[in-house]
C-alpha cells in the first residue's frame, strides 16, 4: 500500500501546451483545443511572444496557462472558419422568406464581406462591429476619395444621372438588418460549438427613428387629389392605404371576395400578400406576420370601393367580358385577372410625391393611419390589430383583435372624421388633360389639340407621322402613340385606314361653348344663347343607372342640342369608343327638378 502511494506521488504531471523557439528568436505558444467541427482537423490555439519581450520565458508560460484555461472553460473558438464561411452556411440553411434571404445576401455581398468577410469567427468583437457600423453610416458606397459616379457599369453615354460622387449613409433600417443577420449567424455558430459566446450581444446597432413621420393632413389631401386627377383607381388605392393602414403587398393581393358588406359598414379580410416565392417569381403568399385580420371600413371608404367596382365592371364590359367575382381589386390588366406588383406601386407613389414636392413614402401612409387613429382616441390594441402588427404582447391581441367588431367599428368611425376631404368624385383624367396635362403624352396631345382648335391643323388634314412627331417632341414612339389615342378619345382625330395616317377632325363649337368664350371676352353670355334656352338639370344614365350630372342652359325642344349634350357627356365619361345606345339623358328643369323628358342618342 505504502509503496503504491509513493509511486503515485513521484509520477510527473504532464504539461499541456508547447513552447517552441522560432528562427526569428520569438517564442510560439501552442495549445491543442480538440477537433475543428467543420474541417474535422486538429484545432490548436497559437500565440507568438516577440523576441524583444522582457522576460519572454515567463510571458510565454503565462500565455500557455491562459490558453489552457480557455480550453478548460470552453471559451476558445472551436473552428478556424471566417465570417464569410459562417454566413454562407447560415444562409444556405435559411428558412425565411425568399425576399428576406435575397435581401440578406445583398447586404452580405455589398457591406459585410468587403470589411469583415475574412475575419475569423472567434476574432470578431464588438469594437470591430462598431467600426463597421460607423463606416456604413459614413458612405453606403464605401468611397476612399472623390470619383465620378456613373448611372450604370455598362458602356453608356453620360447624362445628368452621372456626376461627382456624394457620400450618402446607408439607411438605419439596412444597418439594423445587417446586425440581425450577424446575430442569427452567430447563434448558429454557438449551437454548432464554433464559438462559445456571441460578440453581437455586446455591439449596438443604430436605434430606430423615435418618431414616425406621416404626411400632414394638408399633404395627404394634395396627394389624394393629385392621384385622382390622373387615375381614380390609383386614388382608390391611396385612400385605402390611408384608411386601413394595410401594407402595399397586402393591397396588391386584395380580391373582391375579400370585401364583405355588412349594413352601413364593410369588412375587409386581409389574408394574403404579393411576394416572391422560392423560385423568385411573384406569387400570392402569406402576410408579413403570417396572420390574418379583418378590418372594418367606414361608410366613406365603402362608397369609394363601390364606385371603384362600378368602374371595373364598366371597363370589363367594354371588352365583352364580365368582372369575375374573385377578380383583383387593383390590376393593370383589362380583365383584372392579375395583381399589381408592390415595386410598381412604390415607384409610382414616389414619382407622384416628388412631383408634388412632398418628402414621403407609401409606407408612411401606414403611419398616417395609426397616428390619426391615436389622435382620435382609439385604443392602442385596436390600432395594432388594424395595422397587422404581430408583437401585440398578449394572446387576445394576437388572436382575437381582428374579430372585436365593436371596437373596430368605433375606430373606423373615428378615422373617417380625421380623413382629408375627398374632392375627386367626378374627376375625369381624360378631360383634365385638355387644360392641365401632367404626363408627356398628355402634353403632346394638348399641343396638337391647340393646333387643331386654332386652325393650324385644318379639318381633314393628315396628322404628322409618329416618327416625325417623336422627333419634333423629343419623345419615344410609344409616347406619341399614347398621345394619338388620347386625341381619338377627345374626338379630334380618326383613323385614316390601314397603312394611312390619322385624319384631323375639327369639332364644331356648341352654342354654349361659344357663349362661354364670349363671356370670357366680355360679351354677355345671354346674348349668344338661343331663344328658348332655360336652365336644365341633366343626368346621364348608363344602362339605366345614373353615372353623371351636369347643368346647362339649353332648349329642351332642340333635339340637336340634346343629342350633342348626350354624346359629349357619354364620351367624357367613358372615353374612347362609346356605345351611345347604352346611354340616356334625363332632362329636368333646373329650377324645380321636374322631369321634362328622357332623351336617347340619334
Amino acid at each position: 500500500m505504502w509503496g503504491m502511494a509513493s509511486q503515485r506521488s513521484r509520477r510527473t504531471k504532464v504539461q499541456r501546451g508547447v513552447v517552441a523557439t522560432l528562427s526569428s528568436g520569438a517564442l510560439r505558444v501552442r495549445v491543442d483545443a480538440g477537433l475543428d467541427p467543420d474541417t474535422k482537423k486538429r484545432h490548436r490555439l497559437t500565440e507568438i511572444i516577440p523576441s524583444d519581450t522582457p522576460d519572454e520565458d515567463a510571458e510565454a508560460d503565462k500565455a500557455r496557462i491562459r490558453l489552457v484555461n480557455e480550453v478548460h472553460e470552453r471559451r476558445n473558438p472551436k473552428a478556424r472558419a471566417t465570417v464569410d464561411q459562417l454566413l454562407k452556411r447560415h444562409l444556405g440553411d435559411f428558412g425565411g422568406a425568399w425576399s428576406t434571404e435575397h435581401n440578406y445576401r445583398n447586404l452580405w455581398a455589398n457591406h459585410v464581406s468587403p470589411f469583415i468577410g475574412t475575419v475569423k469567427v472567434g476574432e470578431l468583437d464588438a469594437d470591430i462591429l462598431d467600426s463597421l457600423y460607423a463606416e456604413l453610416r459614413r458612405c453606403r458606397d464605401h468611397c476612399t476619395g472623390p470619383f465620378t459616379q456613373h448611372r450604370t457599369d455598362h458602356q453608356h453615354e453620360c447624362d445628368r444621372r452621372c456626376g461627382p460622387h456624394r457620400c450618402k449613409p446607408l439607411g438605419v433600417s439596412a444597418i439594423r438588418q445587417i446586425h440581425w443577420l450577424l446575430s442569427g449567424a452567430y447563434r448558429r455558430a454557438v449551437r454548432c460549438k464554433w464559438v462559445t459566446t456571441s460578440p453581437i450581444d455586446d455591439a449596438e446597432p443604430p436605434p430606430t427613428p423615435p418618431m414616425p413621420q406621416p404626411p400632414t393632413t394638408a399633404e395627404a389631401a394634395r396627394i389624394l387629389n393629385e392621384a385622382a386627377t390622373s387615375d381614380l383607381d390609383w386614388a382608390t388605392l391611396i385612400w385605402l392605404t390611408m384608411t386601413t393602414g394595410a401594407r402595399r403587398h397586402e393591397l396588391c393581393a386584395l380580391r373582391w371576395t375579400d370585401l364583405e358588406v355588412d349594413g352601413e359598414y364593410a369588412v375587409l379580410s386581409i389574408t394574403r400578400g404579393i411576394s416572391k416565392d422560392a423560385d423568385g417569381q411573384w406569387a400570392e403568399l402569406g402576410t408579413k406576420t403570417h396572420q390574418q385580420r379583418r378590418v372594418t371600413l367606414d361608410a366613406e371608404t365603402a362608397q369609394v370601393l363601390a364606385e371603384h367596382q362600378d368602374r371595373c365592371r364598366y371597363r370589363v364590359a367594354k371588352i365583352g367580358l364580365e368582372l369575375a367575382a374573385d377578380a383583383f381589386v387593383f390590376s393593370a390588366e383589362p380583365d383584372y385577372g392579375r395583381f399589381l406588383t408592390p415595386g410598381s406601386v412604390t415607384q409610382r407613389y414616389s414619382r407622384m410625391a416628388e412631383r408634388l414636392g412632398v418628402e414621403t413614402t407609401i409606407h408612411k401612409l401606414r403611419h398616417y393611419s395609426a397616428t390619426e387613429l391615436i389622435k382620435a382616441g382609439a385604443d392602442i390594441n385596436t390600432v395594432a390589430g388594424r395595422r397587422g402588427h404581430g408583437g401585440g404582447g398578449t394572446t387576445t391581441l394576437k388572436v382575437y383583435t381582428a374579430f372585436v367588431s365593436e371596437a373596430d367599428q368605433r375606430a373606423a368611425g373615428q378615422l373617417q372624421t380625421r380623413m382629408p376631404e375627398r374632392d375627386w368624385t367626378h374627376a375625369d383624367p381624360v378631360e383634365r388633360a385638355k387644360t392641365d396635362p401632367h404626363a408627356p403624352y398628355e402634353r403632346i396631345a394638348a399641343a396638337i389639340r391647340t393646333q387643331v382648335l386654332s386652325g393650324a391643323l385644318p379639318d381633314g388634314a393628315q396628322v404628322p407621322t409618329v416618327k416625325d412627331l417623336a422627333k419634333e417632341q423629343g419623345a419615344s414612339a410609344g409616347t406619341v402613340n399614347r398621345a394619338l389615342a388620347l386625341l381619338r378619345d377627345w374626338g379630334l382625330v380618326r383613323e385614316g385606314g390601314r397603312g394611312r395616317r390619322a385624319i384631323v377632325v375639327r369639332p364644331q363649337q356648341d352654342w354654349f361653348e361659344q357663349a362661354a368664350a364670349e363671356d370670357d371676352a366680355g360679351t354677355p353670355a345671354e346674348a349668344a344663347s338661343p331663344s328658348g334656352a332655360i336652365p336644365l338639370d341633366l343626368r346621364l344614365l348608363y344602362l339605366g343607372e345614373e353615372v353623371r350630372r351636369l347643368d346647362a342652359n339649353a332648349d329642351r325642344t332642340d333635339v340637336e342640342q340634346l343629342n350633342r349634350l348626350l354624346t359629349g357627356a357619354a364620351r367624357r365619361y367613358a372615353g374612347g369608343d362609346v356605345a351611345f345606345g347604352d346611354y340616356e339623358l334625363e332632362v329636368r328643369r333646373g329650377d324645380s327638378s321636374e322631369l321634362v323628358t328622357v332623351f336617347t342618342a340619334l
